[in-house]
């Protein structure tokens, strides 16, 4: 059988393994304010959560064009596919890892530094597209910050705006709102965190001479849609616990403003084709209400954990993915 066809099915697999995985690694992202506010149960949580994202996966394409092609070139990408299927391998056993210990790392973080170590590790420095890869990197970095700010923001304005409202009754009232903003939520997920495993599957394919352009294949917008959807619909409980309690103890009004806050930031994201890091943005913008609401009732030792975690998962993705090429390579 022809090796560049088994390599294709390979990163397929992989691909469609590392979106089932990110499913049930980010699906506290979505739900986990809600149900710590006890807004949904955890069963209805996760239903509705994998509902959304598959729906939001299925309704845009743009952040996985950018991945296809903004990191690297797939048209000139040497040994792509070992390139690929070892960047993807990399990004799943970080993922696997942080999952394990209840850290919410970023998968964005994990993929896109596995295919830049892999590429480096094939072709040198000089094979990414430093243009392209440089935007995601700010959009990374900046995505967080500005979620905190929004989040610090709109919390603010809750309070000023319902300061004279029956705390009791103000609550009912957004427990039953943060039903709305978490499927919201679970939707703008799925709009952008789906589309990178659409982004490698493509890159793999173009890479292979199996399609000539970078518009993605309606059966790997369904596959990646549907694996996402399966994904979540498992569940991430550690991680749940870990972005829904052991940040700050979160109260309706708190979840429904750091649910927007996480929402604008995704989808606007999305919207202009960048791919960000569902997990630092929604943490983030529960720290920023949670700054807005009472500075010393943050729990900066947790945040300052994931913070580390969110600095090291692009280099130590890519070291794994350079590995991970240099042993594949010796294969095939």
């Amino acid at each position: 059988m022809d090796v560049i066809f088994i390599l294709t099915v390979l990163i397929v697999i992989g691909a469609l393994a590392f979106d089932f995985i990110n499913g049930f690694h980010d699906t506290a992202n979505a739900i986990a304010t809600s149900v710590s506010t006890k807004a949904l149960k955890p069963r209805h949580a996760i239903i509705l959560a994998a509902v959304m994202n598959f729906i939001g996966a299925m309704s845009f394409t743009g952040v996985a064009k950018t991945i296809t092609k903004d990191i690297v070139n797939p048209f000139t990408l040497e040994n792509g596919s070992v390139v690929i299927l070892s960047a993807l391998i990399a990004a799943i056993a970080w993922n696997l890892i942080t999952w394990y210990y209840g850290i919410p790392s970023s998968s964005s973080h994990a993929i896109i530094g596995s295919i830049a170590g892999a590429a480096i590790a094939a072709a040198g420095f000089h094979s990414l597209n430093y243009s392209g890869f440089l935007k995601i990197i700010q959009a990374l970095i900046l995505s967080p910050i500005i979620a905190f700010a929004l989040g610090f923001i709109i919390y603010s304005i809750f309070k000023i705006v319902f300061k004279n409202y029956n705390l009791t009754k103000t609550n009912r009232n957004f427990r039953l709102f943060q039903i709305a903003t978490a499927s919201i939520q679970a939707f703008t997920h799925g709009t952008n965190d789906a589309q990178k495993a659409m982004g490698i599957i493509t890159m793999a394919l173009i890479a292979n001479n199996y399609v000539a352009t970078d518009e993605i294949p309606f059966w790997v917008q369904f596959s990646c849609a549907l694996a996402m959807g399966l994904g979540t619909s498992v569940g991430g409980w550690k991680i749940i616990k870990t972005v829904g309690g052991k940040i700050m103890k979160i109260r309706p009004v708190n979840g429904v403003a750091a649910d927007l806050t996480g929402a604008l930031i995704i989808f606007g994201a999305t919207y202009i084709h960048l791919p960000v890091s569902t997990t630092h943005v929604i943490s983030s913008s529960i720290l920023g209400v949670g700054a807005s609401h009472r500075v010393k009732g943050v729990k900066w030792g947790t945040a300052q954990r994931m913070l580390i975690t969110w600095v090291i998962t692009l280099p130590i993705s890519a070291a794994l993915a350079a590995l991970c090429y240099l042993f594949i390579s010796l294969i095939f």
